[in-house]
């Protein structure tokens, strides 16, 4: 019996998977690829087609024809119903509540980790590998597994991986994790891997078309007689009407269809009302907020304040701020300086230099 290390990879037809993927068999591994299909085409809508999201099918064939070039085998899972649970019908009702989701950080932890190391110990895999430009550490002292910044600062994914959890994080490999990804496409055209020229994908995957207002609208039947009309105010005053409260995002300037004599942009939305606020620039800055969903990587929940670099987006500058412990299991995050356009339902993640120590869901602006 071989004593090689079985690893599944996650394969989108990308180049980063496909190079991944041929690193790992350079490495001597005993490397199983995987594409997962997480939707069906007929229920998201927009371009289904499209021919550079992830879960196409040009993106499944490109996969298959990449491990057939490798000598690996591939595999495609059907993942479309966890992932309907988990990851669209969150992004639906957490518009619907009036936030903001980032999908990729719950399918990262449900989906692409969880089910496929679900699926990888089936048939005797012992880790998980995929094609993020991150890296994995077990810290000596703690045990504790955590994420830290990938080499390539420009495609650094650590902020959607907070969510991973430690038995998760256990079973990871990142063969991508020190290099950049102009040394990737280097190296796809060393291996002659087929994929070595294909643009990346920044949509969505289950809203190929990117146009999130007609998913809702595919989706939520009566969003349109139910939430037309609804107040726009600014300072207490109803100043026009919306299309619909889920069609719009905290620090909205356009579409606003309102005149005041001055720029306004979306500061709050009342879900329960039916209520768009806007304001002046200068109300979107904020300090702290409320946490929900937290997940600690490289320290456990903090008893006492903790100092850390926080993020309040994918593109987000850390900036410094403090972790608050409440008592209850809940966490307050409070910014040494306001931050502009923190919004409910985006990711938080927090660093200890190029380390992550977790991460959380923002669920209440407080000050």
């Amino acid at each position: 019996m071989s004593d090689r290390k079985r690893v599944v990879i996650g394969m989108s037809g990308g180049v980063d998977s496909s190079v991944a993927a041929a690193l790992l068999v350079e490495q001597g591994f005993d490397v199983v690829g995987i594409t997962i299909k997480t939707y069906k085409y007929e229920d998201v809508g927009g371009n289904a087609a499209n021919d550079k999201s992830c879960c196409s099918l040009d993106g499944i064939n490109d996969a298959r024809a990449v491990c057939a070039d490798l000598g690996i085998p591939h595999y495609v899972l059907d993942f479309s119903a966890p992932f309907r649970e988990n990851v669209i019908d969150m992004f639906i009702d957490e518009y619907m509540a009036g936030n903001t989701p980032n999908p990729c950080v719950i399918c990262n932890r449900k989906i692409k980790w969880e089910e496929m190391i679900r699926k990888g110990m089936s048939i005797g895999a012992d880790f998980v590998a995929m094609g993020h430009y991150a890296r994995v550490r077990q810290d000596g002292g703690t045990g504790r597994w955590h994420i830290v910044r990938g080499e390539d600062a420009n495609k650094d994914q650590s902020y959607a991986l907070w969510a991973l959890s430690q038995e998760s994080l256990a079973r990871t490999l990142f063969p991508l994790a020190d290099i950049s990804k102009e040394e990737a496409r280097r190296i796809a055209t060393r291996l002659g891997v087929r994929t070595a020229g294909k643009q990346e994908s920044y949509e969505i995957c289950f809203i190929p078309d990117d146009d999130y207002n007609r998913f809702l609208r595919d989706n939520v039947p009566d969003i349109d007689t139910r939430l037309r009309g609804g107040d726009v105010r600014f300072e207490g005053k109803k100043i026009g009407e919306h299309d619909g409260y889920p069609f719009y995002t905290i620090g909205q300037r356009r579409g606003l269809n309102v005149a005041v004599g001055e720029p306004v942009y979306v500061t709050e939305i009342h879900a329960d009302g039916n209520v768009i606020e806007v304001g002046r620039k200068s109300d979107l800055q904020h300090r702290r907020f409320r946490v929900r969903d937290v997940v600690m990587q490289k320290y456990p929940f903090p008893e006492v304040s903790m100092r850390v670099d926080a993020k309040i987006r994918y593109k987000d500058t850390p900036a410094p701020a403090v972790l608050e412990p409440q008592g209850d299991g809940s966490l307050i995050v409070t910014f040494d300086d306001p931050k502009t356009a923190i919004t409910r339902g985006q990711s938080t993640v927090w660093y200890d230099g190029d380390h992550v120590v977790g991460g959380a869901i923002i669920s209440e602006i407080l000050d």
